[in-house]
């Protein structure tokens, strides 16, 4: 479904990204892994045509996209939630939700998945016309979820969606990745919660300083010595 190939990015004369391959199974959860500052979220960024490559390709369903805008690529089918969830805090939920749905063109179906949206997370039917900053932590993870989904997307890239939630609202994001997996999506996640990351995905990738060093079944790198150590704790 998408293939990243031999990628790397500078920022400011910095390789952030050296050489990166990664390949996404459509229908499955593939995961990156890694520490701050591994290069994970400027993976999804350089995807999501956010920033500009020094070389390598990214392809998505036979079309290459490196060299597309980045409306062009949600136009194709790719939506990012990013790190921090960015939602438009002054802004209702509703409004935020339908900022997902700014570029389609069957304006007749949004209304269909808003209420797919609503079935995935009710507590945002409720909280419509609310001010988005006066969501909770986990209720605006939610919200961002929702945006994203509301750009009709085939493959989701999630950012650190745990980041500040408390256990139990993070127990439920990673049922709600599951329940989007079974209902068609594919997911790129995004995690320094490794356990989390592993438990859901198919696929993993370990980063470390901007380049991919492990990578195989999720279930085999869960027992793996290297990631036992450095990323489970255990």
């Amino acid at each position: 479904m998408l293939s990243v190939s031999n990628i790397s990015v500078h920022y400011e004369g910095v390789e952030a990204v050296k050489g990166v391959s990664i390949d996404a199974e459509a229908g499955s959860v593939t995961t990156l892994i890694g520490a701050n500052g591994a290069g994970k979220s400027t993976c999804l960024r350089a995807i999501s045509g956010l920033v500009s490559l020094t070389s390598g390709e990214i392809w998505f369903e036979g079309k290459r996209i490196d060299e597309m805008e980045p409306e062009e690529i949600v136009g194709l089918g790719i939506a990012h939630v990013p790190e921090g969830r960015r939602i438009f805090s002054t802004m209702s939920v509703f409004d935020n939700l339908m900022t997902g749905a700014f570029l389609r063109k069957d304006k007749n179906k949004i209304q269909e998945d808003l209420e797919r949206v609503f079935d995935y997370f009710p507590i945002l039917r409720s909280r419509m016309r609310q001010q988005a900053k006066k969501l909770s932590g986990g209720e605006q993870q939610m919200l961002a979820f929702g945006r994203a989904l509301l750009s009709k997307p085939k493959l989701l890239m999630l950012d650190e969606p745990s980041l500040g939630l408390a256990p139990l609202v993070v127990q439920a994001m990673g049922e709600h990745i599951k329940q989007f997996v079974d209902d068609g999506y594919s997911v790129i996640l995004v995690e320094q919660n490794a356990t989390l990351a592993l438990s859901l995905a198919k696929k993993a990738y370990v980063l470390e300083i901007g380049e991919v060093v492990l990578e195989g079944d999720a279930r085999e790198l869960e027992v793996d010595a290297h990631v036992k150590k450095y990323y489970l704790g255990t």
